[in-house]
């Protein structure tokens, strides 16, 4: 038992993430300025408008094949005959696509083309593969063509609106734009869209170990340096997520160069975003920093790797402090700041999901807290764990191809089925 007074008794108490992620999104409220950009260049941005179709895509019924528009009681018509030429129509009209045809004459076919309009009387298209072209047969100067068997109704048409209604919904306030999305956003005619501003982020790392690459050669390095990582893959996530980001650089670990960091990031930012120095050690000064300014929440959250977050404001700019470990700092952006960033974009449908995938290895070292274990699928179609899982080999987050979800206090025996958050699912 833990007495009044020890060390441990005076621990504050670790947040579920959960509880932490609701908490820290009830702050992000959705920014209101809208933007106007082209559709091609509206890729990953997040829509302020419902987009409704004015029009039925495809407009018409359309063939879906190259070959021949017909009327499937002539072609069971024309294959009743006892003559040799038995199942043989002639052509009477050619309708290629962005042309329209004529009512399709009795006991006739249409040369038809992949998405040219359905003439009026045709209820089947064969394809060109299946028919026999007859040069000649069907007249002076034109062809018929031989077709063994009947066709169903509908054969190869692409009917109607049968891809978008007119009226309907085709994309929602509050999706994020997709390839796909763009292509559907001008099926109906769209070449202008509604989206929200791009999150402006100032990006600072704090710590007098740090060195950027390219300023000192690896072997010149000091004791005690360190390449500055994570402001590498920060920035990078952060652009996935359609974010302008100012990168601030290194801020010295002083408070008077901290404090004068935050003031200049907060006057044109919405959020300040920052990793290490958000601990409680003496050259740790965010906390003093950010508080002089405005205010500030330190949470211990029950995440590994992770747990040291923090949020705050300053200003009127948001205020994220992550932890200076690598892979603490990535995992934790993942799983709190992608989605407080996406809401702040307006996005509805920012959950994090996970599929279930049996785990090939065995993880006998239950924690406390809920762990986020770098892993890789396999031919075999189960997990890999990497060996080493400290927060500080970002080899793990680089070898892998997606999280592990496992709750707190549980083993992983081989063949258990574990919750897989894939890498391409939360990193863009």
């Amino acid at each position: 038992m833990t007495r009044p007074g020890s060390p441990d008794s005076r621990r504050p108490a670790l947040m579920p993430l959960d509880d932490a992620l609701s908490q820290l999104l009830a702050f992000a409220v959705p920014l209101a300025d809208i933007d106007s950009v082209s559709t091609f260049e509206a890729d990953g941005r997040v829509l302020a408008q419902n987009l409704v179709s004015a029009l039925q895509v495809p407009p018409h019924d359309n063939s879906s094949m190259d070959g021949y528009a017909v009327r499937c009681l002539d072609v069971a018509q024309a294959l009743q005959s006892t003559q040799p030429e038995a199942g043989t129509l002639p052509v009477s009209q050619r309708i290629a696509a962005g042309s329209s045809g004529v009512p399709l004459a009795p006991m006739t076919v249409a040369r038809i083309f992949t998405g040219a309009p359905i003439p009026l009387g045709a209820d089947a298209v064969v394809m060109q593969e299946d028919c026999e072209v007859l040069p000649g047969a069907g007249g002076p100067g034109s062809n018929a063509v031989r077709i063994k068997s009947v066709p169903a109704p509908g054969q190869w048409i692409r009917r109607a609106g049968e891809d978008v209604t007119q009226g309907a919904v085709v994309l929602s306030k509050g999706e994020r734009l997709t390839p796909a999305a763009l292509g559907l956003a001008a099926s109906i005619g769209m070449n202008l869209l509604q989206v929200a501003r791009r999150p402006r982020v100032a990006l600072f790392s704090t710590g007098d170990e740090l060195v950027m690459p390219g300023d000192v050669a690896p072997e010149q390095m000091k004791p005690g340096a360190i390449y500055n990582s994570n402001r590498f893959f920060l920035r990078a996530l952060l652009q996935r997520l359609g974010c302008e980001v100012s990168d601030l650089g290194i801020v010295p670990d002083r408070l008077d160069a901290t404090v004068a960091a935050l003031q200049a990031a907060a006057q044109h930012h919405d959020l300040i975003l920052t990793s290490g120095g958000v601990s409680v050690g003496e050259e740790d000064h965010i906390k003093p920093a950010v508080q002089s300014l405005g205010q500030l929440d330190l949470w211990q959250i029950a995440i590994k790797p992770g747990k040291p977050f923090a949020y705050g404001r300053v200003a009127n700019a948001h205020f994220i402090g992550l932890p200076g470990n690598p892979v603490s700092s990535f995992v934790t952006f993942l799983l709190l700041v992608r989605p407080f960033l996406l809401k702040l974009q307006g996005v509805t449908q920012g959950a994090i999901k996970s599929i279930a995938v049996p785990a090939h290895f065995t993880w006998a070292r239950a924690d406390k807290r809920r762990e986020f274990l770098r892993v890789r699928r396999n031919a075999a179609g189960g997990l890999d764990l990497f060996a080493n899982q400290s927060s500080g080999v970002l080899t793990s987050a680089v070898w892998g191809d997606g999280l592990v979800d496992n709750p707190p206090g549980q083993t992983i025996a081989f063949g258990d089925p574990v919750r897989f958050i894939p890498f391409s699912e939360i990193m863009g």
